[in-house]
């Protein structure tokens, strides 16, 4: 049988096979890798206590909510901050102050969560889609100018996993043609680019705060901006369209039309609490994420993504790696997750591609859009919107979430040996089926 490319007392730190054996039931029938998410104290619960004697449960009468935006603009080194209901809340903001609307075309990226595509569906924009990276999981910024047309309002970037790529030459490419950068960096608290915060960038940023989020509030969003005429017109717009500052020449104060995506005082204060573990957190993924990575490179058939160098910092809400069968004795994706759930490690498949959801048909068939696009235009619309690259990439991704990054070094050590352990067991799980 052929020996594996790491020695496992490097893997397990002078532990032998039947050890590492010992380790894989025990965490198997008793533990979880990383830690339980969400992570709360006294903390959380007395700041959410706080604002339930205040009676201030709202921003329009509370401070929490306004004290967050004032300590997260703080952190991210960001003039302006305005917290919304959610990070898909964020992203209509957003596409509202940047005035997209039918008849515009948006990029994005065909790898990302489906709120990206949903932001510019509402908005009766076209979605344009730009083909993926496959070694770095992001959007392949050097295939924007393809898609790009006289219609073209503004360019997404999503910040996929907490990392990201190429934004030096996506900055420069809005800015030579007089386009829009969003960066949605739902995934990407704390990350960097060139020791710069993602989301601070563009003409405004994103974020999540989601459950799942490395800053979680259960829900809860937030949009960032330099620019403080946009920053007017999302605080208006997440707020039924009333202005920032009300004077005698806004009259009643409403000034565009808009929506309720505030954030209440309850989760304003949840975040609060939470951001004095976020930089700790941080630290502790990015520790793990590099000696997880360093095991793994040295599994053939296993290939961890490549972080730009651009990418100063990884917020690693997600850690993720391409897989091929070929490695493994042919064993398909899904048999290899099931085999590495059954050793205590549960990974997932990923996203799969945006670009062929089957919703998509329907949605740029109805009268709303034929209406204002035309027939033809949409059928060149279908035939355009090919990622093969990214169809490859949603065929071999595999995730592990960002708690289980928060676990110990041992952790990590048990997670690439029980990948070792399932693709020496590959040729008998192939053969059985």
């Amino acid at each position: 049988m052929r020996r594996l490319p790491f020695s496992r007392r490097s893997l397990l730190a002078g532990a032998g096979v039947a050890m590492a054996a010992r380790r894989a039931r025990a965490w198997n029938r008793e533990q979880k890798i990383g830690k339980d998410w969400p992570i709360y104290d006294r903390t959380e619960e007395d700041a959410l206590l706080g604002v339930l004697r205040s009676g201030k449960w709202g921003r329009i009468d509370g401070s929490r909510v306004v004290e967050f935006e004032r300590q997260y603009r703080e952190l991210l080194q960001v003039q302006h901050c305005v917290a919304t209901a959610n990070g898909t809340s964020a992203l209509i903001a957003a596409m509202n102050a940047i005035d997209v609307g039918p008849g515009d075309e948006v990029l994005l990226p065909p790898y990302t969560f489906v709120a990206t595509l949903n932001v510019i569906l509402l908005q009766h924009a076209l979605p344009v889609f730009v083909d993926s990276d496959r070694a770095t999981f992001q959007m392949d910024v050097r295939k924007l100018e393809a898609r790009t047309t006289p219609q073209t309002r503004a360019v997404i970037q999503v910040h996929l996993g907490g990392a990201t790529a190429g934004l030096d030459e996506s900055l420069k490419f809005t800015k030579a043609r007089g386009l829009k950068l969003i960066e949605d960096a739902c995934q990407a608290h704390l990350g960097e680019w060139k020791g710069k915060k993602v989301g601070t960038l563009g003409d405004c940023g994103t974020f999540s705060f989601q459950a799942s989020k490395n800053l979680n509030s259960g829900e809860g969003g937030a949009l960032v901006t330099n620019d403080e005429g946009l920053y007017d017109r999302a605080y208006a717009f997440q707020g039924n369209g009333r202005a920032r500052k009300v004077t005698s020449a806004t009259l009643s104060g409403w000034v565009m039309n808009g929506a309720n995506l505030r954030l209440t005082e309850f989760q304003g204060a949840l975040l609060l609490a939470q951001m004095t573990r976020l930089e700790g957190q941080s630290r502790t993924r990015e520790t793990n994420a590099a000696a997880l990575s360093k095991m793994l490179k040295q599994i053939p058939g296993i290939t961890p993504q490549v972080i730009d160098p651009g990418c100063t910092r990884n917020a690693w809400h997600l850690y993720m790696f391409r897989y091929d069968p070929s490695g493994f004795a042919g064993l398909p994706r899904a048999g290899f997750l099931k085999a590495l759930q059954e050793e205590g490690v549960s990974g997932m498949g990923g996203y799969t591609p945006l670009n062929r959801e089957p919703f998509l048909k329907e949605v740029l068939g109805s009268r709303h859009y034929r209406k204002i696009y035309g027939d033809a235009k949409l059928r060149q619309w279908h035939e355009q919107n090919q990622c093969p690259e990214n169809d490859k990439l949603c065929a071999e991704a595999v995730w592990f979430t960002q708690d289980m990054l928060l676990g110990e070094a041992k952790e990590m050590e048990f997670i690439a040996e029980a990948v070792a352990k399932v693709q020496k067991k590959a040729p008998e799980l192939v053969k059985r089926g």
